[in-house]
């Protein structure tokens, strides 16, 4: 049992951790960007489908020594993928669609080591049942289960407190190569030992009599549904708190331990669930988390937001992998119970993550979520002999959530929102403020989830002011106005609303680099700065950084980089080898600005560092400006370029950067997130 223990944890432990591993190795070389590490998740839950379904077939079709044997053979090829560092002939090479490349890249770097681990849990459990033969023994084989989630848990917590901020991401993928062979020792030890078990197959009446029945399509239907909707449901929230309440550094990792600990107490054989006594706080929180949806038109206090969507997540979970303990089927049937689980869960991931980006424009696959809850709840005790009032206050919890659904979608019609879209990246919208073109003081608005990306005025008179955070008296402003006055060529890392465009003169050219469609779409259809520039004005498609390593040197006066607003920040902008592009496009006495505006991160240390390694001045400016229309901002900005230096405004707003003790410069290898939170 210690053997078949210490595997199972090693492999779910193994299991979690080489996703953000090999996510940051390959991240710089595709952008960055949620569609990256989208695809990944598609990999990883594909692969373990394919490592359940194997467990299965191998199981079932296979005698105890041939799969052994397979097992054996498997787990020794898997060892020539070591060490996992991605090969950089996988980097991209145009401006092509990365889906299928970041595929072949996962497959070919990490694709056994994942399926191998993937197939770890399920398939010892099912030979530590076929061990033991006395069914009250066997019983207590659904307590790896919970080990496995434990093992999830710890390697999902270690990475970002721990590994990350500690170790380089080569050594990261070393490490990890080599506790990736003491596994395979391990799970090798427990094959040979499972190699002369004997073959479990009972007819269906001995089941009837000593292990219990046999599981029907409707009993599938079920664990596919109970695992399907936590997994939708973790990813609602999750997109739900960092796209609409808060974009906190680190926000996902909440959610995701809630999950996994839920499976820990409901498979872990104490009966933690018991029915009667979870199911009305799960009721009450769902109608909760509902009327949070359009309270204060849908913006909910981030101290209340957090606790409720996230202690409903909870007991979602709990009422759902609780009664998926309570189905469990008989040890023989266990490999099929996991696979229609991972079957499940997968379902319910690539709905949010694929299918729902792709139908809604809103976020709406958590009301929807709630709703099949109430209804999942109404099914399962419809036929109790239990009192009525569960299934009477399902119902009731299916109509009100149905209420706010509604009111849910009448929101969105109704808050000023002229467009709106949502894609790999997010939710984006427009708002109108004001009565349109005739109102002098109206405006227009764009948000990324809570994050505002620029502000126009809609009136022809007073297009032209720069709003938000890039005003004459900002960081990226006081650049303009002193560095090369004049016929400036501006570049820009992320664009917004073109609000940059603002300030060019004519004769000039501006030039930006957007990875989402939507915003360049927005920029030029809602929005003016770009059509009525003095300048010219291009628009780049891509991941900034990507793109400018493809181009010969631009010869900017002024290059901003403004990509660093939220939570995903992209690292791969603001490291050694980032730093060291950016000056080879500017101008020798030009400048870098770097917008480093964050209610939760201090990155202008970051950027002092990384200017002070490469010989140039690093001035924070920041600008505190209490006016409607513009936006308190901090910028900033690395030159040798004396006339910005000493100006007279310049040296009355820059502020001093206090270094962070103990900081490492941050690397393509390395950067630790932690130091750097407010």
């Amino acid at each position: 049992m210690i053997l078949y223990a210490a595997t199972i944890l090693a492999s779910s432990f193994l299991l979690f951790l080489i996703q953000p591993i090999i996510a940051k190795q390959i991240l710089p070389w595709f952008g960055g960007t949620a569609a990256v590490w989208t695809t990944c998740l598609v990999f990883f839950q594909l692969t373990l489908l394919a490592g359940y379904l194997y467990s299965d077939l191998s199981n079932r079709l296979l005698k105890p020594k041939a799969q052994s044997a397979l097992h054996i053979l498997l787990l020794i090829i898997s060892l020539a993928a070591m060490p996992i560092i991605a090969a950089t002939g996988w980097k991209p090479v145009g401006t092509e669609d990365p889906l299928w490349r970041i595929l072949g890249l996962l497959l070919l770097t990490i694709g056994m080591p994942y399926f191998m681990l993937s197939t770890t849990a399920p398939l010892l459990q099912s030979w530590f049942a076929r061990e033991h033969a006395d069914p009250n023994t066997a019983k207590r084989v659904y307590r790896f289960f919970a080990l496995s989630n434990l093992g999830a848990m710890l390697g999902l917590l270690s990475y970002p407190f721990v590994i990350e901020t500690w170790i380089t991401t080569r050594n990261q993928a070393l490490g990890w190569s080599i506790c990736y062979a003491v596994f395979v020792a391990l799970c090798i030890g427990s094959a040979w030992r499972a190699r002369n078990l004997k073959i479990d197959t009972p007819t269906a009446e001995a089941f009837s009599e000593t292990l219990g029945s046999v599981p029907q399509m409707r009993d599938y239907g079920l664990w596919f549904v109970l695992a399907a909707l936590p997994s939708l449901m973790l990813l609602a929230v999750t997109n739900h708190i960092t796209q609409n309440v808060a974009s906190i550094p680190f926000m996902w990792i909440l959610p995701l331990t809630l999950y996994l600990l839920s499976f820990v107490l409901c498979f872990e054989g104490r009966n933690f669930y018991v029915r009667k006594f979870w199911i009305w706080p799960t009721l009450v929180i769902i109608i909760a988390m509902a009327w949070g949806l359009t309270t204060n038109y849908g913006f909910l206090a981030i101290n209340i937001a957090i606790p409720l969507y996230c202690t409903g997540l909870f007991l979602v979970c709990m009422f759902c992998h609780g009664e998926l303990a309570a189905a469990k089927p008989v040890a023989h049937y266990l490999t099929r119970f996991y696979l229609i689980l991972s079957l499940g869960g997968a379902a319910g991931g690539l709905f949010v993550g694929l299918i729902a980006p792709k139908i809604f424009n809103a976020f709406w696959e958590l009301p929807l979520g709630l709703a099949a809850l109430a209804l999942i709840v109404w099914i399962l005790t419809k036929k109790s002999a239990d009192s009525h009032l569960p299934k009477i206050a399902a119902i009731a919890s299916l109509g009100a959530i149905s209420y706010f659904a509604y009111d849910y979608n009448q929101l969105q019609k109704m808050d000023n929102t002229i467009a709106a879209v949502r894609n790999f990246y997010g939710r984006l919208s427009v708002k109108q403020i004001g009565y349109g073109i005739s109102d002098t003081e109206s405006y227009r608005v764009e948000m990324h989830g809570t994050i505002q990306h620029g502000k126009q005025f809609v009136h022809p008179a007073n297009r032209h002011f720069t709003t938000s955070y890039y005003s004459e008296s900002s960081g990226i402003g006081m650049a303009l106005a002193h560095i090369h006055p004049g016929q400036q060529k501006i570049g820009g890392v992320g664009m917004g609303i073109g609000t940059i465009a603002g300030h060019s003169k004519p004769g000039g050219l501006v030039k930006f680099y957007e990875v989402n469609p939507k915003v360049i779409d927005y920029a030029k259809e809602q929005f003016y700065y770009l059509s009525e520039s003095s300048a010219k004005v291009e628009v780049e498609l891509g991941d900034g950084r990507l793109l400018l390593e493809r181009e010969s040197p631009q010869q900017f006066d002024v290059l901003a980089i403004d990509a660093f607003s939220g939570d995903a920040v992209p690292v791969h902008l603001i490291t050694r080898e980032a730093m060291a592009l950016y000056l080879k496009h500017v101008k020798p006495d030009g400048a870098v600005a770097f917008h480093v505006t964050s209610r939760y991160l201090n990155l202008a240390p970051v950027v002092k560092q990384l200017a002070d390694d490469a010989g140039y001045e690093a001035v924070l400016i920041s600008d505190k400006s209490d006016d409607i229309h513009y936006s308190p901002s901090n910028w900033v900005i690395v030159t040798h370029n004396q006339d910005f230096l000493n100006a007279p405004d310049v040296m009355q707003n820059r502020v001093a950067i206090d270094p962070i003790p103990n900081m490492k410069i941050w690397t393509d290898d390395f950067s630790n997130l932690f130091q750097v939170l407010k």
